[in-house]
């Protein structure tokens, strides 16, 4: 078991400051501090140093630090491991999620509730960002599965297929370009368009969907980018541009009637999701979590 002395480390270690890490743990900052210097006395050495108004590890302190962090999932596993096998209603964890936005918004939240009524005593949390953050939280083990619409190259990462999203060009329905259809792949040089933020899956959706038509992303009138896909939804919906979204996340909008998709001949945006997980995870904890989720969308 982690002693409580390196769970205050790693909490410093994450929050880059002491006060921070005292408000976290609902402890004093002198409380904090003698944990750490404890830590420094056991290891006879700096575990932080100061840089600016932060602070930083050391080279001992980023090593305790991933050794810790390695420590923590196999003690969590472990606990899952175990206590699954006597009762899966009592069986206790933590199962740390990453996801892109359209699968943190849309997707993942029906297999969190499904997956939460079956182990009620886990304990789930969601990380949404873009693509390339999720990927990295993945590496830096600050999450244990991840979801993103990249399959990439890293040989200490797996990626599994999850399942297959369409993405469609969509205006408000009081913007005169909803008005004719269809339109051709090269009609959207002269629309306005708003789009997602760089490092966002989506956009590297869109990217591919368009070269296949001869069409470079910088070719279009970019007027806005947008962190988010709600952000970028109801952009949409007050002003002339165009976007790209996931027919997963306008289901309300459509059948509601404030945003049209545009048709536009022989351009086809698709994409996959998929589960990431460091390579050599084993965790029975993952593997339930990912066949749930395969289930339910009949995968």
């Amino acid at each position: 078991m982690i002693s409580n002395r390196h769970l205050v480390f790693m909490e410093v270690a994450q929050q880059k400051s002491f006060s921070k890490a005292s408000q976290a743990l609902f402890i004093s900052q002198p409380a904090v501090s003698v944990h750490i210097k404890g830590l420094e006395e056991h290891y006879k050495t700096k575990l932080f140093e100061r840089k600016g108004l932060q602070i930083e590890l050391t080279e001992a302190g980023r090593l305790l630090y991933n050794r810790l962090l390695t420590v923590l999932h196999i003690q969590q596993e472990t606990e899952f491991d175990i206590s699954v096998i006597h009762d899966q209603q009592q069986a206790t964890g933590v199962l740390n999620l990453g996801a892109s936005t359209t699968a943190a918004l849309y997707i993942l939240p029906k297999v969190m509730s499904a997956f939460h009524r079956e182990y009620p005593l886990v304990n789930i949390t969601l990380l949404n960002r873009n693509s390339e953050i999720v990927l990295q939280a993945l590496l830096d083990k600050e999450i244990n599965i991840g979801v993103t619409e990249e399959k990439g190259q890293l040989s200490n990462i797996t990626y599994q297929s999850f399942l297959k999203d369409q993405i469609v060009a969509v205006c408000s329905k009081h913007n005169p370009l909803a008005r004719k259809k269809p339109y051709q792949p090269k009609d959207l040089l002269q629309m306005p368009v708003a789009i997602r933020e760089r490092g966002s899956g989506t956009l590297e959706a869109i990217k591919q969907g368009l070269q296949r038509n001869k069409i470079r992303l910088n070719d279009l009138q970019i007027k806005v980018r947008l962190g988010g896909t709600e952000a970028l939804k109801n952009f949409l919906l007050e002003s002339n541009c165009v976007g790209f979204l996931s027919t997963r996340s306008i289901a309300k909008e459509l059948q509601h009637g404030e945003l049209t998709i545009l048709s536009f001949d022989n351009l086809r945006i698709e994409r996959n999701f998929y589960f990431i997980q460091r390579k050599g995870e084993t965790s029975e904890l993952n593997k339930r979590f990912i066949k749930m989720a395969k289930s339910i969308y009949n995968y």
